[in-house]
């Protein structure tokens, strides 16, 4: 089976180059608020799904609860593997294929990790894997991009030097997607990545948790957990249970 952007993309070192801006202060603002708002009992279960080299897992551990952190990418499962301890572990994982049921407290996506498959119906069989690994009263949070603000602010062309590496990026719009093309030399040889997102809008999210059985009982519009606004919000964080 041929392999996917997201694939080799999330297993390249230089990805984290690029995005190496990602501070932890934002991650742990961010389960800051959420903790607050969300309340878990002192020894909740929590899932991250695509929790890369686990900033956010690591910081919920420290907060006293038993985290698992699953990715697809081998190398940053590696990499987060060394932070383990007795309440936190880390596994290589499909999303698509969850092997827990009724088990975790809260279950969390974080930083638009979700929308890479090209069908719908892998996007709704990922959404019913995260409902069947979570407790029937449990709760599922998606942070995700707000589509409508980066579609009216999209920059076609940018180039950011990270680590000495000067990544030249070219977004644009296609078939539902939001799509970024990665170039950039290192030591003379030449490198291409891409990022293709689906454009989901609040909408569609709504539509494919009525399909997966999950329902949306908040909404907010950054890491301040303030209110939604489509037009404003930079982000689309939804807070979901079983239907």
């Amino acid at each position: 089976m041929q392999r996917k952007w997201f694939q080799y993309w999330f297993n390249s070192p230089f990805y984290h180059i690029l995005y190496s801006q990602r501070n932890d202060e934002e991650a742990e603002y961010l389960i800051d608020n959420l903790s607050t708002y969300l309340k878990p009992v002192a020894d909740a279960r929590i899932l991250d799904i695509a929790c890369g080299r686990g900033r956010h897992a690591i910081y919920l551990n420290k907060k006293g609860y038993d985290v698992t952190g699953i990715d697809l990418s081998e190398q940053s499962i590696k990499y987060a593997q060394q932070f383990e301890v007795k309440n936190l572990h880390f596994f290589v994982h499909d999303m698509r294929k969850l092997a827990f049921i009724n088990y975790f407290d809260i279950a969390l996506n974080m930083f638009t990790s979700f929308g890479y498959f090209e069908s719908e119906k892998d996007h709704v069989n990922a959404l019913k894997s995260f409902r069947k690994g979570l407790k029937a009263d449990g709760t599922l949070v998606i942070d995700y991009f707000n589509t409508q603000k980066i579609l009216k602010n999209l920059t076609n062309q940018e180039t950011k030097i990270m680590d000495g590496i000067e990544f030249h990026l070219h977004k644009f719009v296609s078939e539902g997607k939001i799509i970024k093309h990665i170039n950039f030399e290192h030591k003379s040889k030449a490198y291409a990545f891409e990022e293709r997102v689906q454009a989901f809008t609040l909408s569609d999210f709504e539509r494919m948790f009525e399909l997966a059985g999950l329902r949306i009982s908040t909404i907010f519009g950054n890491y301040g957990l303030e209110t939604f606004d489509e037009c404003k919000s930079d982000r689309l964080i939804m807070v979901c249970h079983k239907a």
